[in-house]
């Protein structure tokens, strides 16, 4: 088995950084709606953000462990700590574009898109755990199906609750401005539940191809505390770009609205995340989004805007996935 310290100090650096580029792709995820009805002031949103994500990220391990251990095992790699770095370099370079473009692509698809294709070019199909990525492959797609439909079914209860009380419009969206302070705060833990945990797993992957750790099923402290950081730093810096698109590019937000997407997006990502699945919380609030905007009416909905982040959820999986394995390619000629 192929192992250098450097390269495992410069993967552990890399994955440092792709979680602190997670932090501020998915800023928007967890505040772009508390923003944009003006809930709480831009600043103030994204502390919020920062210091749940923080917190969420320290709490679970179960993602952690899946990603670690379920695409392929880093025993059998020769060159696994490589196949790593190549992974990671391509999720990193993907979301920047993505990020630089405004698009709210999904930091999950590209860093497991990205590992396959760095195994595919170092071991071949063999190496890879077919089963193990159909389980998480099928969590990416279905969640933010769940995601839509729970959404437009919720939006649609709140509307027929609220319509039966007689309570002014102006007053219920300022009673579902202040709750938005609680799901705002709901919707940054449950991210850091679920997205911080990847980065934790791939450093593990690292760990165990190295020799320097003993399996994926345990996750070492020191490795949750530097994801959780990076994870809460990054999200202190925030996506502005994103922000824009996901909070009202998509659709028009009014407090009841972005209340209602948040509370379901975030329930489907903690859900999943106690399940040990990772899904990407980019996928599953936008299709909140959507399905809140639908339930107001079909029209109210860009699906201009729908229709490119959704395209951008499909390419990125192959998209990165060839990245990887070039990069890999280039690292073992020059590495």
């Amino acid at each position: 088995m192929y192992t250098s310290l450097p390269l495992v100090i410069a993967v552990i650096i890399l994955a440092v950084f792709f979680d602190f580029i997670n932090g501020f792709h998915d800023t928007a995820n967890a505040i772009a709606t508390t923003v944009s009805t003006k809930a709480l002031p831009p600043k103030i949103a994204i502390c919020l953000a920062a210091i749940m994500n923080f917190i969420g990220a320290l709490t679970f391990t179960g993602v952690a462990k899946t990603i670690g251990g379920e695409i392929a095992d880093p025993t059998k790699l020769e060159f696994g700590v490589l196949v790593v770095m190549a992974a990671l370099l391509a999720a990193i370079l993907w979301n920047l574009i993505t990020w630089w473009y405004g698009i709210p692509s999904s930091s999950s698809h590209a860093l497991i898109g990205s590992l396959v294709g760095a195994v595919l070019a170092s071991a071949g199909s063999a190496q890879i755990n077919w089963t193990g990525f159909s389980k998480i492959f099928e969590a990416l797609i279905v969640s933010p199906v769940i995601a839509l439909v729970a959404a437009y079914l919720m939006m649609n209860l709140v509307y027929f609750i609220f319509s039966r009380i007689m309570v002014p419009p102006s007053k219920v969206n300022r009673g579902f401005r202040f709750f938005q302070i609680f799901t705002a705060a709901l919707q940054s833990f449950t991210h850091g539940t679920n997205d911080a945990q990847k980065a934790m797993g791939i450093i593990v992957f690292a760990l165990v191809a190295a020799d320097l750790h003993t399996d994926t099923s345990t996750i070492p402290f020191w490795v949750q505390f530097i994801c959780a950081l990076a994870m809460g730093l990054g999200t202190s810096i925030g996506g502005w770009k994103i922000i824009k698109t996901v909070g009202g590019k998509i659709t028009k937000i009014e407090p009841i609205n972005g209340a209602t997407a948040d509370l379901t997006s975030s329930s489907i990502i903690f859900t999943f995340t106690q399940l040990g699945l990772p899904v990407s919380s980019t996928h599953v609030i936008s299709s909140g989004i959507m399905g809140v905007g639908a339930a107001k009416r079909l029209k109210s909905v860009n699906w201009g805007v729908a229709k490119r982040i959704v395209i951008t959820w499909f390419i990125t999986l192959p998209i990165s996935a060839l990245l990887a394995a070039a990069i890999y390619l280039l690292l073992h000629v020059f590495i």
